[in-house]
């Protein structure tokens, strides 16, 4: 297997262990990291020492807080082959951790932004701790929500996926489980612990000895409001509606919607409604792909990672200004077909 630094894999007496190691980087995902995980997975299928996968993060922070969007940027200014590249290959193993044969086991401890829901939201077992911090931030980027989790947003309670996506807030543990991003609540503190258990007796004796109770989700709580205001037709229906909604949680939703990237809420909302409608996650991840590499075209994708990462003046100028200024035919644009568009290695061309 090829030797990367960014991600350790090794087996433990019959678990194949992933870790991503880019701690200073919250684990940022990057093209060799995702061929990395990619090969190991391959190699595992059909190797009977392995029985289970386990993936979690180095360091204090979290497991994943995205793509490495610094290489996404110089893309869109660039090549834009580099990107469509990754995504395309990224976007191959969320499909195929979704299908994977064996227990795949995700611990989304502290950070799981982006890409980090990608390697670990279509897992068959996903745990989360109450420094679970998750989140789909890309509107305010200038990009769209991707790595299969419109799938996800698309099919929560109500419009509680609505809400995630438009205000790209972040959401703890309880939500996460309401929502289907994730299936178990470990408390932090027991995870060393619970990691141990897994290798030594498997991940169904682990979770009897160290799952407990969630804690109850916030956002299931506020779904009344949430399915009301969400409702709307298009995304300043919306916003208005939670300005009519009055004080509290509904304006907060709105102030943070309105800081975000006029096309990519216009987008986002159509993508999620559109990713209702697709059967599998292969589809939606298609769509994906297509809305991707649209915003690779888009003024607002360099100008939101430029705002964020690279100068970090929070301050970003988006094209269209408003989204009054949002046509129709901006956000058909996004959903093009790519040449070649994306396609799964059982999928016959």
């Amino acid at each position: 297997m090829a030797e990367n630094e960014d991600v350790l894999v090794t087996v433990d007496r019959g678990i194949g262990l992933i870790t991503l190691n880019r701690p200073k980087a919250i684990n940022s995902l990057n093209h060799p990291m995702v061929s990395v995980i990619s090969q190991a997975l391959t190699e595992w299928r059909d190797d009977d020492d392995v029985r289970a996968v386990l993936l979690s993060g180095a360091g204090e922070r979290g497991l994943c807080a995205g793509g490495d969007i610094v290489e996404v940027y110089n893309s869109a200014r660039g090549d834009h082959g580099v990107a469509g590249s990754f995504w395309w290959d990224e976007y191959l193993m969320n499909a195929y951790i979704a299908r994977y044969p064996k227990p795949y086991i995700a611990l989304m401890d502290g950070i799981v932004m982006g890409g980090g829901v990608g390697v670990s939201a279509h897992g068959s077992h996903r745990i989360v701790t109450d420094t679970t911090k998750m989140a789909m931030p890309e509107v305010g980027i200038g990009f769209i929500p991707d790595v299969g989790g419109t799938y996800i947003l698309s099919r929560t309670p109500g419009l509680l996926g609505h809400h995630a996506a438009l205000t790209g807030a972040p959401f703890a543990a309880g939500d996460a489980i309401a929502m289907g991003f994730a299936d178990h609540f470990v408390p932090h503190d027991k995870l060393a612990e619970f990691k141990a258990a897994i290798i030594a007796d498997g991940i169904d004796a682990a979770l009897a000895a160290y799952a407990t109770e969630p804690p109850a989700s916030e956002l299931l709580a506020q779904r009344d409001w949430i399915d009301e205001c969400y409702a709307g037709e298009t995304v300043a229906d919306i916003v208005a509606a939670l300005r009519r909604h009055g004080g509290g949680p509904a304006n907060d939703a709105a102030d943070l919607i309105m800081t975000r990237s006029p096309v990519s809420l216009s987008v986002t909302l159509e993508a999620v409604r559109r990713a209702a409608k697709l059967d599998t996650l292969e589809d939606v991840l298609r769509q994906e792909y297509r809305t991707s590499c649209g915003s690779l075209n888009s003024h607002d994708l360099v100008e939101g990672i430029r705002a964020q990462v690279i100068d970090k003046d929070r301050n970003p100028k988006w094209s269209p200004p408003s989204l009054e200024a949002v046509t129709a035919d901006d956000v058909e644009a996004y959903f093009a077909p790519q040449n070649p568009d994306l396609t799964f290695p059982e999928e016959k061309p």
